[in-house]
């Protein structure tokens, strides 16, 4: 049974390395949260690894910039995995060819940076779809926009049997106060419809792979002592479950309303919202702190 819990500090000393979610954990989109802040900073006084766990369609370095940008410190952090480090290093190895149609917008095209990681990276170009040879996503053109509205592309490339990269499996953000699509409710809707999506972030393996590497160039630490932290039922708690490992689910951020959160989840709305989910977080909390 999930058990709601009061502060990180409750159950900290259990762990000696976290996986933090960004986007609904530690910030919003536009702001960072202080409270989730000092949680981690208090973490890593006491020795504890933080390794911050993304599905940012954006390589490490892209993603530091934006949370510098957004005032978290780097001293609540140690180290950063991201779905569009995982999913870069396939595009390179040729996963869905040489010649591929991007679909997102100007600010993720860090993602066709150099990559030195992969040996002998084969040659990307962006084409338009008629050329492509598969597809790159990292999220929708228009975020507040149908993805529906894509059926038209998706459907021709389903046709010539294109396989569509996903560099970010979440649904859904809020930035701030707006909800927003992301590039996994566009590969949703390509598998529904016949077509073959890839993924990369949570809650698939591929991720967390990265972030256990990531982490061991810190520190040598066993499942059994990371816990994962996020707000996203079916990306961070699933990913957590997957991998075996413990979890803390916020219930403040994108079940906000299904957990009734306002400080701290309604208990018997939590159980009612993670029963329909068939998850089982370790532990739950309002929002990180």
């Amino acid at each position: 049974m999930t058990q709601i819990i009061e502060s990180l500090d409750d159950i900290s000393s259990r762990y000696k390395a976290l996986f933090v979610d960004l986007w609904g954990c530690l910030h919003n989109g536009r702001e960072a949260f202080p409270d989730a802040v000092a949680a981690l900073q208090r973490y890593k006084a006491t020795g504890g690894t933080v390794v911050l766990l993304t599905n940012a369609p954006r390589h490490r370095g892209a993603v530091a910039d934006q949370l510098a940008s957004l005032d978290v410190p780097e001293d609540c952090w140690d180290t950063i995995a991201t779905s569009g480090d995982s999913a870069r290093a396939a595009m390179f190895r040729g996963v869905v060819g040489e010649k591929v149609f991007f679909i997102g917008i100007d600010f993720d095209l860090t993602f066709f940076d150099p990559i030195k990681i992969v040996e002998d990276p084969v040659d990307i170009t962006r084409v338009p779809l008629e050329e492509a040879e598969g597809i790159v996503c990292t999220g929708p053109f228009d975020a507040h926009a149908d993805p529906a509205d894509l059926r038209p592309q998706l459907l021709y490339a389903k046709q010539k049997g294109l396989k569509l990269l996903c560099a970010n499996p979440d649904i859904v953000v809020d930035r701030g106060e707006t909800r927003e699509y992301c590039a996994g409710a566009i590969a949703q809707l390509y598998t529904e419809m016949g077509g073959e999506s890839l993924y990369f972030g949570k809650p698939h393996p591929p991720i967390y792979d990265l972030a256990r590497r990531r982490l061991a160039q810190i520190a040598d630490v066993p499942d059994s002592a990371i816990l994962c932290i996020g707000d996203g039922i079916a990306t961070d708690i699933r990913g957590a479950l997957g991998e075996d490992m413990d979890s803390l689910f916020i219930s403040g951020g994108l079940a906000a309303a299904e957990t009734q959160t306002t400080r701290q989840p309604d208990p018997d709305a939590l159980a009612k919202y993670l029963n329909r989910e068939m998850a089982s977080p370790t532990f739950a909390i309002g929002q990180l702190r």
